[in-house]
């Protein structure tokens, strides 16, 4: 939608189309009250989810670059780490990861053994202490875009700044008071911080620019809000560069991190035993909101979804929505709807003996 609304960015950003735009936004009744869907899970085929926006921005970067392979980094089961090699692979990259050990769930294990079947290469880290000597070796020895966790980096977080300027169109003049969604990497939240920001300045998003209320699925101080303030800084100055470069001017905005912050909400009731550890409460919300056809996990969407149904029924922090009886909340869904490739059964045999126990055993062994 960047490009959309200004075409001389192509000059300035490269990019890569992985999805089909817009992703829908549904609007259907939950606890009495209308929540619009932004439906990112379905964003695209192979596999979709809010991974996509960013893999665009870095893969188009990667190919100007002249770089042969994308290298993600995350844990065992990470959406980010199946989503890069799947895409990698359809646009003609090799495909490699980083992973560490996080607790078991059946989503995880999906995850990985797909992720097993698809890279090319994966570096298994014992902890995530030892990631980043790990990607900087991979970094050092090839022709590589080696992402951080979530590509949370400028480059990542500008694809969803065009996402929340794709929002505006879809709501055609209606306000939103908040965006719900999980924090993991941050990637997401700061580019939708800017994006809304952006997108009230130049017109394409009503009202005023909506709070953004992400509910912690990886603990602080990952997910501090300094640290995604910081995130959207940085992304708001680099596309005021990208603007710059292709003889544009960006529309003015508050675009320090304490006016990222005086705009994000970020929320850790729901985080319970920690990263990849369930809890009744997102267990509950995987069920409800099954029912108006949305697919959770628990590691991450059914965290976020599990808060977003304190504040439709008033239990919600009052400082994460000024008036939750009348704000129109947007729900975003990030975890991908669409069918997993099968898997390789001959590499899953050829795994290391340690992943084998891991999936084995239910994640006893490495969680």
């Amino acid at each position: 939608m960047l490009l959309k609304a200004w075409p001389r960015l192509a000059e300035a950003i490269p990019w890569m189309r992985l999805g089909a735009w817009p992703s829908p936004l549904q609007s259907k009744v939950v606890r009495g009250r209308e929540v619009l869907f932004k439906r990112e899970d379905l964003s695209a085929e192979g596999y979709a989810g809010n991974k996509i926006r960013p893999l665009e921005m870095v893969f188009g970067a990667a190919r100007a670059a002249g770089l042969q392979e994308i290298w993600s980094t995350g844990a065992y089961g990470s959406n980010h780490a199946l989503a890069a090699a799947i895409h990698a692979r359809r646009q003609g990259f090799g495909a490699g990861a980083v992973l560490w050990p996080q607790p078991w769930s059946q989503t995880a294990e999906d995850n990985l053994v797909v992720t097993a079947s698809v890279c090319d290469e994966i570096r298994w880290a014992r902890s995530v202490v030892a990631m980043p000597a790990t990607a900087l070796w991979v970094r050092g020895t090839r022709r590589a875009w080696v992402m951080p966790p979530g590509a949370a980096t400028p480059v990542g977080a500008v694809g969803h700044a065009g996402a929340a300027l794709e929002l505006g169109a879809q709501l055609g003049g209606r306000e939103i008071e908040a965006i719900v969604l999980p924090i993991g990497s941050t990637c997401t939240t700061a580019g939708l911080l800017v994006g809304t920001a952006l997108a009230h300045a130049s017109g394409h998003l009503a009202g005023r620019a909506p709070r953004i209320v992400a509910v912690r699925v990886t603990p602080w101080p990952v997910t501090a809000t300094w640290r995604v303030a910081r995130l959207a800084e940085a992304t708001a100055r680099y596309l005021a560069e990208r603007f710059a470069a292709a003889g544009l001017n960006m529309p003015e905005f508050p675009r320090t991190a304490e006016d990222f912050r005086a705009r994000l909400a970020v929320v850790g009731d729901e985080l319970g035993g920690g990263y990849g550890r369930p809890t009744v409460a997102a267990w509950g919300a995987l069920a409800e909101l099954s029912h108006v056809g949305l697919r959770l996990d628990t590691t991450y969407s059914a965290k976020a979804a599990a808060y977003l149904l304190r504040m439709l029924s008033d239990r919600g922090s009052s400082q994460t929505i000024s008036d939750n009886r009348r704000g129109r909340i947007v729900f975003w869904a990030t975890k991908s709807a669409i069918a997993l490739p099968s898997v390789d059964h001959a590499r899953i045999a050829r795994l290391p003996r340690r992943i084998k126990g891991w999936l084995r055993h239910g994640g006893a062994i490495g969680s």
